[in-house]
């Protein structure tokens, strides 16, 4: 792998950026009638304006070189190819296949995934339809209205975002819930809630042995039999989305309800496999291929569009921009639609977990910084909170602006003013507020001499503030999953450009084994090993016990 920050693109870069990095957007404008048609882009039924960006032309040219010369090209080829480019784990990365709609032929290492794909596949929709017209029951005969998804990780934030952001497709019979956190308040409130008899439990776990998840799911269980249920009932009420059938039919659960998945599919991918069972009960088999299509959609825009009309390409590439050369450590994701609550939450793991390694893909320590911190609220939520650091404070932080043109609800106006606070923002960090436009407001508003000079550095905004805005035609599974999988493949155009490997998450392991090690220690009297503060704290949840 040839040095990133000596390459020629690279330099190029980076004396560019001493040119055009404190030019002030308002200047760009002013300067180019066109700008805003110049950068924008449609693609899979999405608008992305990206004129609100410290850029020009030129820029954009030699990020696009930059792509180039660090085979982005080839990368995306050897990923839609199947070829094993999760080096350390050994595996191919296809969570494309998952969403593949044509009939071509997808291969790993010489054997076509795609029928076992769709056999998956139709099986949850078949299943997932029992679900939804009452055919499945559970042990006394009565028809499920809540379902339970206990995961974590990527087999809990990608169906629980989905499920919220599609609440208006969703069933009306069916609440959804979703539990992760080992901390015992959350699965106690959700069963607080839920009726046994009626209650359908899906236990998301590749190798049926995340210690998280099958705590709950053990204790899940033990609640279930302790309201009367018999042994043999746990099969009406317990599914499973794993591989290991051995240890799925010791917990009571029926191998013809566990939907598998493969190796070569990534948790914080998953969403599109089994795992998104939940999404397709809630939904529906026709919403969960919809959200299908979508996805498939974006991947034939990120795989056949030319690279400077790319929009997962762009989008990777101003992060890099701002990441690398303006030393930009987070980007804030607003999306100005509340059904998109859980959708920062989602992209955290997404990006950090992708893109917050520390080493190349050959093993060496990476030249510059990589992944920044993502974070954010929905709109206009955060413009009460967090906005007034993005407008004022000393760190410039992007911002993704994301929100639906149509709204899913009938109230009058709110949809307008959301819209107009989505825009109106983007606009104010851009442009900011003039000490001369401070002066003027003041005047106009009765004040004058001391008084108007010593609020003038306080009503200051600096602007030139970057953002991107996403605008969606709705908020459809369609839309969702075109939305989902452009920042799927800007995190993989970003692993490309700083060599690291997207597809591994080896910094999740530390803390679970010294975890398995301190827990079997708390519910003992021995300690092993550890430096003086692990040993107090220790001791203190001892006694607390």
């Amino acid at each position: 792998m040839s040095n990133l920050t000596n390459s020629p693109a690279w330099l190029a870069l980076a004396a560019h950026r001493d040119e055009v990095g404190n030019r002030h957007m308002r200047e760009l404008f002013a300067a180019d009638a066109e700008r805003f048609e110049r950068f924008s882009l449609r693609a899979s039924g999405l608008f992305l304006d990206y004129s609100k960006n410290r850029i020009d032309a030129r820029t954009m040219d030699l990020l696009i070189g930059l792509a180039r010369e660090r085979g982005l090209e080839s990368a995306r080829a050897a990923m839609f190819a199947g070829r094993r480019i999760n080096t350390t784990e050994d595996r191919a990365v296809l969570h494309v296949a998952l969403r593949d709609r044509s009939a071509a032929p997808i291969e790993v290492d010489g054997q076509d995934v795609m029928p076992a794909v769709r056999e998956v596949l139709e099986r949850m929709g078949t299943f997932a339809e029992a679900v939804r017209s009452g055919e499945w029951r559970g042990y006394t005969k009565e028809s499920i209205t809540d379902v339970v998804n206990i995961g974590i990780g990527g087999s809990d934030l990608g169906p629980a975002m989905a499920c919220q952001a599609l609440a208006a497709c969703g069933h009306e019979r069916l609440t959804m819930h979703f539990v992760s956190n080992i901390d015992g308040d959350h699965l106690a409130g959700v069963l607080a809630k839920v009726d046994p008899r009626r209650t359908l439990f899906i236990v998301a776990s590749k190798t049926f042995t995340t210690i998280e998840t099958m705590t709950n799911a053990a204790t899940a269980r033990a609640w279930f039999l302790a309201s009367g249920a018999a042994e043999a009932d746990v099969a009406k009420h317990f599914v499973a989305v794993s591989t290991n059938a051995e240890r799925v039919a010791a917990f009571g659960i029926d191998t013809a309800n566990m939907f598998g998945f493969w190796d070569w599919v990534g948790g914080r991918y998953s969403m599109w496999s089994a795992v998104g069972l939940p999404i397709a009960i809630y939904v529906g088999r026709d919403n969960f291929n919809a959200l299908l299509d979508g996805a498939h959609a974006m991947d034939c825009h990120f795989v056949e569009a030319p690279l400077d009309a790319n929009m997962p390409v762009v989008l990777g590439l101003l992060g890099v921009w701002y990441r690398s050369f303006f030393d930009s450590s987070s980007i804030s994701i607003a999306p100005y639609a509340q059904a998109l609550a859980r959708l920062p939450a989602y992209l955290q793991q997404l990006e950090m977990e992708s893109n917050g390694k520390s080493v190349t893909r050959d093993g060496k320590p990476v030249e510059t910084a990589t992944c920044p911190v993502i974070w954010g609220e929905p709109g206009t939520n955060g413009q009460h909170a967090f906005f007034q650091l993005l407008h004022q404070g000393t760190d410039l932080i992007p911002v993704d602006f994301i929100a639906p043109l149509a709204a899913s609800h009938k109230l009058a106006d709110h949809h307008r003013l959301l819209l107009a606070n989505c825009i109106a923002q983007s606009k104010a960090l851009m442009v900011g507020k003039t000490a001369d436009e401070v002066r003027t407001e003041l005047s106009a508003g009765g004040l004058s001499g001391e008084a108007l000079e010593a609020l003038v550095p306080h009503r200051v905004f600096p602007g030139n503030r970057p953002s991107n805005t996403l605008l969606l035609p709705d908020l459809s599974p369609r839309s969702l999953g075109a939305l989902i999988a452009l920042y799927e493949h800007k995190v993989f155009v970003q692993s490309v450009i700083w060599g690291i490997n997207a597809f591994d998450q080896w910094g999740v392991e530390l803390g679970k084994q010294i975890a398995s090690r301190i827990a079997a220690e708390l519910a003992g009297d021995q300690t092993s090993a550890h430096d003086a503060s692990t040993l107090g704290l220790i001791a203190a949840a001892r006694t607390a016990a």
